[in-house]
């Protein structure tokens, strides 16, 4: 199958991208590059530089390169910004989606997996948060990934489409250090920015019901949410008429002060976090529930938290190599 990309520049997609082509699929990129980075899209692959606004070339793209499958990624996603910016935001997740459905659909293209986040849920009061889950997303960037989700879902009613949805929790590592995430706005790379500035990392409130009163989430590689990606890539396309919503995390929590204390240890430093307020709108534990997923797809993360941090420190390290310790 040939399988377009949408987002395949990005920090994620670019693993996606890798995991497909390691499993034998082609793979075509349709990217903005208004955060992505075409360096980071293999030579071997096609990239086509557009916007899920533009539907006329997105349906010039899936015919040109006889797209059997799309997995769309290309969304904005700081959900602060969000708050900021809701028009924004509708308008990329939720317009450009139907655009690209209406492509889809036009086209003909049997299979679409859906980029969703754990950030539909808001703040489950669950140990073990469910597909079934009521989901009460607490941003417009967890409004747009939910309306997405519904839409998605009923075009797969109404015209056959097989499709998948999945929501990613806590996203860490790399595959290799030039496709680290070069942003700033996750746990890991927030803390080595603090940690490189040799500034104490930090913990956005301690007094929540939690062992040690920090947040507590899960955490997944994303060489394992890529692979994700290609199991459920796959799926569609051995069974038409397929609807499915997956949870992709490891199942386990991990709070953010022990995240704190292994960065620490794993890249050679020794800074106490400094205790802030919290955050509005943060919830003391969000898990996955990671069983629906390894029994429709029989897919199971293989990496733990370290490897994630020090595959991250890697990538950064190049990218800062006065952050390195001896």
């Amino acid at each position: 199958m040939t399988w377009l990309i949408t987002g395949g520049a990005g920090y994620i997609g670019a693993h996606v991208v890798r995991a497909m082509t390691e499993a034998g699929e082609r793979a075509v990129v349709y990217d903005d590059l208004s955060t992505g980075i075409a360096e980071r899209v293999p030579a071997t692959v096609p990239l086509v530089v557009g916007s899920t606004l533009d539907g006329g070339l997105l349906r010039r793209t899936l015919a040109d390169h006889a797209v059997t499958g799309v997995v769309h990624l290309a969304a904005k996603k700081q959900v602060g910004e969000s708050v900021e910016l809701p028009l924004f935001y509708y308008r990329e997740n939720v317009e450009g989606l139907r655009v690209l459905l209406e492509a889809v659909t036009a086209v003909g293209v049997p299979s679409f997996v859906f980029s969703s986040s754990a950030a539909v849920y808001g703040m489950p009061d669950v140990d073990l948060v469910t597909e079934d889950t009521a989901c009460a997303p607490m941003s417009p960037y967890g409004e747009t990934k939910l309306v997405g989700e519904w839409l998605v879902r009923a075009t797969s009613r109404a015209t056959g489409l097989s499709t998948a949805s999945l929501r990613y929790f806590n996203v860490a590592g790399s595959a290799t250090p030039h496709l680290a995430d070069t942003g700033v706005f996750n746990l890991v790379p927030m803390v080595f920015e603090k940690l490189t500035r040799n500034a104490p990392p930090r913990i956005f409130g301690d007094d929540y019901p939690t062992p040690d009163g920090t947040c507590v989430r899960d955490y997944i590689h994303v060489v394992d949410l890529a692979e994700a990606h290609v199991a459920a890539a796959r799926a569609l396309g051995s069974s038409g008429g397929t609807d499915l919503t997956l949870n992709i995390g490891r199942g386990e929590g991990v709070s953010v002060r022990e995240m704190t204390d292994r960065i620490n240890a794993l890249t050679g430093y020794d800074i106490p976090p400094a205790i802030t307020p919290r955050r509005p709108g943060d919830p003391a534990r969000v898990v996955a529930s990671a069983e629906r997923i390894a029994k429709e797809l029989g897919w199971t993360a293989r990496y733990d938290v370290d490897d994630m941090i020090t595959s991250a420190w890697e990538g950064w390290v190049l990218r800062h190599p006065g952050a390195a310790r001896s």
